[in-house]
């Protein structure tokens, strides 16, 4: 018989912060005052451009946005991850993540995070939650150097669904058995793909979507 799986968002589902959070905290750590002051400089010029691709696309929000990290040390981004968790994610969980992780697991799933923040900055948390696996995107190295691009496909929309689909077959879980929470619309193919899709803190049209087709809604916060 196949088992089952819980697939959780992260950002705004699980924890408050998002990947520019992340991404701040590396740059106010990166070691050098010269760099710190350029990346920072550059994110708050951008910030106006950000908003716009997020709405226009999460994809383009992605590809853009992770050039940012372009030139960092591997090295230190991974050093940093721990440091990371204990000085802003872990503070940042929402008071009813733990609950929701605990009633999937009470309920036999395979816990899973499904996220568009970069594997080593999520690492710490899966850890944390003590979630079986993590699906997150995968920032390109050369030379122990970041590149600023990200290992295709992207984890967003339509491709974490894909991701959800293709894990689900490699680990024999049924897919209308288990369980996917999200708070954005972004993710409405990944919850649509599941038998058990909850609205968790949703935005306005996730939570239009939700009351159409009688889904939980959620709110953790």
């Amino acid at each position: 018989m196949a088992g089952k799986a819980a697939f959780f968002d992260v950002d705004g589902t699980l924890v408050r912060t998002n990947i520019v959070h992340a991404f701040a905290y590396y740059a106010m750590n990166e070691g050098s005052l010269r760099a710190t002051a350029l990346r920072t400089a550059a994110t708050a010029v951008t910030s106006p451009l950000l908003w716009g691709l997020d709405k226009l696309s999460r994809k383009g929000f992605n590809h853009f946005f992770y050039g940012y990290y372009r030139g960092m040390s591997e090295d230190r981004l991974r050093l940093l991850a721990a440091d990371l968790f204990d000085d802003v994610l872990r503070d940042a969980l929402y008071p009813g993540a733990l609950d929701l992780i605990a009633e999937a697991r009470r309920a036999s799933c395979r816990l899973v995070l499904v996220t568009g923040a970069l594997d080593f900055t999520m690492e710490p948390l899966r850890r944390h939650l003590g979630a079986d696996d993590l699906i997150a995107n995968r920032m390109q190295f050369a030379n122990g150097v970041a590149t600023g691009r990200v290992v295709p496909p992207i984890v967003e929309g339509a491709h974490k669904a894909k991701a959800i689909r293709d894990y689900c077959v490699r680990h024999d879980l049924a897919l209308d058995q288990s369980f996917a929470y999200s708070d954005s619309a972004s993710d409405y193919p990944m919850l649509a793909l599941v038998g058990r899709p909850t609205a968790v803190n949703p935005d306005l049209r996730l939570r239009s979507l939700a009351r159409s087709y009688e889904w939980p809604i959620l709110d953790v916060r």
